[in-house]
């Protein structure tokens, strides 16, 4: 793999049993939202209905272990949801899933079916390895408000993705910074499916099987490259 991930031995420390699944991507094509991909957004709503079977999104006993792991570097999961559940819950609401664009719409569709924690990054603009480290409070994280840029910094002790230059995502997988994020221009990438017991590890391997799947057809021409759970 081109690009290195590492997780800390405080994070391993602080989940056991975590794992994350990477699939690599390079030629991608990327664009607009379409009537396709609008149509893999709707079909992940009804397949989240039907595996919710009533419930509420945080009853779900994989997003209620992420529920668990928040509370345990001091963020509130109520109110700073990991990212599969914040999904979730808006693909149940009237407003249902925003269309972003053709790659997010994808991942976003895998995380509502599987209620699994997706994020994608341009690697291109990963500024040498990722790492999930338990944060300082000192790294910077570029990110927006009020459609203004700003720079925000994590809690001391707060999970987070980081690379060299500052934070790629806060509180593990709650919120992403806009310098990574895949955007029309994006065409290589990196996504990530984050994964804790109970959710097995064929669970997570049958959504990034899917993940690839989509992308294979988004791109024809693209290398897209599974590699295993770590």
């Amino acid at each position: 793999m081109t690009l290195t991930l590492t997780v800390s031995d405080e994070v391993r420390d602080l989940a056991p049993g975590f794992t994350h699944l990477a699939v690599e991507a390079h030629g991608l094509v990327n664009g607009p939202s379409n009537e396709d991909s609008s149509a893999l957004l709707d079909d992940a709503v009804r397949r989240l209905a039907d595996r919710l079977g009533g419930r509420a999104p945080h009853e779900d006993p994989h997003l209620a272990a992420w529920r668990a792991v928040y509370s345990a570097f001091g963020a509130k999961p109520s109110r700073t949801r990991n990212s599969a559940e914040a999904l979730a819950k808006r693909a149940l609401s009237d407003g249902g899933l925003p269309r972003i664009n053709l790659l997010v719409d994808l991942y976003n569709a895998v995380s509502v079916a599987h209620l699994i924690p997706v994020g994608g990054e341009d690697t291109d603009r990963i500024a040498g390895g990722m790492r999930l480290v338990r944060a300082t409070g000192d790294e910077p994280f570029a990110t927006a408000a009020g459609g203004e840029p700003v720079v925000e910094h994590p809690e001391p002790g707060e999970v987070v993705w980081r690379d060299d230059e500052g934070v790629t995502c806060r509180r593990w997988n709650w919120r992403q910074g806009v310098r990574t994020r895949l955007t029309e221009e994006s065409v290589n990438a990196v996504f990530l499916l984050e994964r804790l017991a109970p959710m097995t590890s064929a669970e997570l391997d049958a959504a990034g099987a899917e993940l690839a799947e989509s992308l294979e057809k988004l791109s024809p021409g693209a290398r897209i490259t599974v590699h295993p759970a770590r």
